[in-house]
């Protein structure tokens, strides 16, 4: 290196880091989406405890139409979250030119929206049972030909559809049941709707997981080879190390032999 080039060398800033480098340096638009997309999911698996809550109590002596909002919003809060949310996933599975780190982060992105998924279904299929033995026990109530004694699940809803509305006239009962079919009906095809919507996203969520799985499957073991080759190269080096000490004390050792030979030779010369 030439001396001339010392001063300019000197001029430049020595505060640079690795994490400066653009190469190394994550991209900020992907680590805030990913982080937006795990606190999106926090929320959406504390909505689904609380529509498992909510939901416990239909059919029950505890069902009112407060609860019934209450569910109704949720599921319709919790179904546009993952389909936000899915959108988002999918967003991140297409990105490009990722680092091992950024892959691992989809993937696991990738499996906890399928995980809660698959709960939030779960939970859809419970409110549309529910909303099913509801719209029974009302048709069951409300039909002229019904024979026999009601079973006991149905006079539970019947009873508890005579607590939601003060005793009214026995036609004025019979509109008010037969409006409450027409709602449970629409909460019935509001689910449905749900459920088939959140199907097709959920399995094109699953469809690129599996094919990134073999990407990751690779890039781990790409990993344990390099770890692999790392411990040969250390023992190697720590083998060298060692072959090259015992070299040293054998050369000091034969400086010491000849300095002793050679002092003989001279103590000989000088004395003789």
């Amino acid at each position: 290196m030439s001396f001339d080039r010392l001063p300019s060398l000197e001029a430049q800033p020595t505060t640079t880091r690795r994490q400066d480098d653009p190469r190394y340096r994550d991209d900020p638009e992907f680590s805030h989406l990913t982080e937006t997309l795990s606190t999106r999911l926090f929320e959406l698996t504390s909505n689904i405890s609380r529509l498992s809550q909510q939901i416990s109590l239909l059919g029950t002596k505890r069902d009112t139409e407060r609860v019934r909002e209450r569910v109704h919003d949720l599921l319709e809060e919790t179904k546009e979250g993952f389909k936000e949310v899915g959108e988002g996933v999918k967003k991140i599975q297409g990105w490009e030119d990722l680092n091992a780190s950024q892959k691992y982060t989809v993937q696991k992105l990738s499996r906890e929206f399928g995980a809660a998924g698959q709960e939030f279904q779960v939970i859809q299929r419970r409110a549309l049972e529910k909303d099913r033995a509801s719209k029974a026990a009302l048709e069951e109530t409300t039909s002229p030909s019904a024979e026999g004694r009601p079973s006991s699940s149905q006079q539970d809803q019947q009873q508890q559809l005579q607590t939601q509305s003060p005793r009214l006239a026995p036609q004025g009962e019979v509109d008010f049941q037969e409006s409450l079919i027409i709602e449970r009906e629409s909460e019935i095809r509001n689910i449905e709707q749900g459920v088939s919507e959140l199907n097709e996203l959920f399995r094109d969520v699953a469809t690129i997981v599996r094919e990134q799985g073999d990407v990751i499957d690779a890039i781990d073991l790409n990993v344990e080879n390099v770890r692999n080759d790392t411990r040969g190269a250390d023992t190697e080096l720590t083998q060298a190390s060692r072959y090259q000490k015992n070299a040293r004390n054998k050369a000091c050792c034969l400086l010491v032999i000849m300095a002793i030979v050679l002092v003989v030779i001279v103590l000989a010369v000088v004395l003789g």
